[in-house]
């Protein structure tokens, strides 16, 4: 009798250590199929304006890209809500796979299509991550009784992390297969697209590996999805709502920031300081530097992720970090030849890559900690401000100088750091009541 009592305790037990084992296992594989995927069209990214210059094609559709990212990530939610969080980030991938494969063939009648295709794959794949990689810390937590907060901050690290080293796998591919030759010319880059377009399509083999999360939100998102959330003007109102939230309009301008500073690595950095002493083919090197540095400071800062003293914490170091590369670039910069003309831009990168890390962890973690009611919405409105900023940098950086752009990140980044300093400084005991 004894025995057959304890069976269905040890059952039960066994059940909850193969769930708290797929949490983490989900984790992983989510951070590889956005690692293989990514590693593909960030280099893809990267060399966009350099190798796609005719008309700027190649900047223009990055424009196009974000700012169709932008209009779509309104709409973001309503979809991975319909869809569920795994099949938003299946259908996803579809859009980097075009994209990467439009390289292949690069004209406006490829480029423009499966640019705007993608921003509204990238709004869901965005959201879906999010909402997905929210919802799976959540559960790990409560399996093993821990602080929630802890675990989002570490499971993003543990996403970012990975997800950074993109940088450094797609760039040294990069680096490998491409070779610079005389006139200007750049060969190699056909046989660079292929392998890219392997990579993305075991992304999005990988993607479907994935566990169906099983929690309460996703439980809310499926109840919620037949019922007036459904509806575009109930999207419109909860979007209206979230934007009257006093912790959304301080958290709005860092995250337009976090848009601005990656876009400025994409477009800027690699054209006017790494092209110039590098060459086209180092600007795999210098962003497998960058990648690789956004990749350790992407795992350090979610492992120190606690709650909102922490974040402000780490943003605000990540913030001085960047304050400082920018102030240097703008009085210091000039096109040096040798050793030093090579070791400038990796310097840069390195330090770059340091605060787009931090960026990353921490913006997600807070949304994660700040908006558990209502996380397709808090994601969407990150990628839509994100996705705003990245867009009028692509659309601008043909127009104007180096030095301009320095200035327009510097006032930006001074204006967001103060509104996040606000938030954690003045309000940071009611959202951590909210939070708890």
């Amino acid at each position: 009798m004894a025995m057959d009592e304890e069976a269905p305790l040890v059952v039960e037990i066994s059940k909850n250590e193969n769930s708290i084992v797929n949490h983490e296992k989900d984790v992983y594989i989510l951070s590889s199929a956005f690692l293989l995927i990514f590693l593909a069209y960030g280099a893809a990214q990267n060399l966009e304006s350099t190798i796609n210059t005719e008309g700027n094609l190649g900047t223009i559709s990055l424009g196009i890209l974000y700012l169709s990212f932008m209009f779509c990530s309104i709409f973001a939610s309503l979809v991975v809500r319909k869809l569920g969080s795994k099949n938003a980030l299946i259908l996803g991938t579809t859009g980097y796979w075009l994209f990467v494969a439009a390289n292949l063939m690069p004209n406006w009648y490829t480029m423009v299509p499966a640019s705007l295709y993608l921003g509204f794959a990238a709004s869901i794949i965005w959201v879906g991550q999010g909402t997905y990689l929210t919802s799976a810390a959540r559960s790990h937590a409560n399996d093993h009784i821990l602080n929630e907060a802890v675990i989002i901050g570490k499971f993003n690290g543990v996403f970012w992390g990975m997800f950074a080293s993109h940088q450094f796998v797609g760039n040294l591919i990069t680096l490998a297969l491409m070779r610079d030759e005389e006139g200007g010319s750049t060969s190699g880059t056909t046989v660079l697209f292929l392998v890219f377009v392997c990579t993305v399509t075991l992304g999005a083999v990988l993607m479907c590996f994935l566990s169906k999360r099983a929690g309460k939100e996703e439980a809310r998102q499926q109840d919620s999805s037949a019922s007036s959330v459904s509806s575009v003007a109930t999207l419109l109102k909860s979007i209206i709502t979230l934007l009257q939230d006093i912790r959304m309009l301080l958290i709005i301008p860092l995250i337009a920031y976090s848009g601005l500073q990656q876009a400025f690595v994409w477009a800027e950095f690699t054209k006017y300081i790494v092209q110039p002493t590098m060459g086209e083919s180092g600007v795999g090197g210098a962003m497998a530097v960058y990648g690789v540095f956004d990749a350790i400071c992407s795992l350090l800062a979610g492992h120190f992720t606690f709650g909102l003293s922490s974040i402000s914490i780490i943003v605000s170091g990540g913030a001085l970090v960047q304050g400082a590369v920018l102030v240097w670039i703008l009085l210091a910069h000039s096109v040096t030849a040798g050793a030093l003309g090579i070791l400038y831009p990796l310097l840069v990168a390195a330090l770059w890559g340091i605060g787009d890390g931090v960026l990353n962890t921490q913006l997600s973690a807070l949304l994660g900690i700040l908006f558990k009611d209502d996380l397709e919405g808090a994601f969407a409105q990150l990628k839509l401000w994100q996705s705003f900023a990245i867009a009028i940098v692509f659309f601008l950086a043909p127009y104007i100088s180096l030095q301009t752009m320095l200035v327009i990140m510097f006032v930006a980044l001074c204006f967001s750091a103060l509104g996040f300093l606000f938030l954690t400084l003045k309000v940071e005991r009611a959202f951590s009541y909210r939070a708890a």
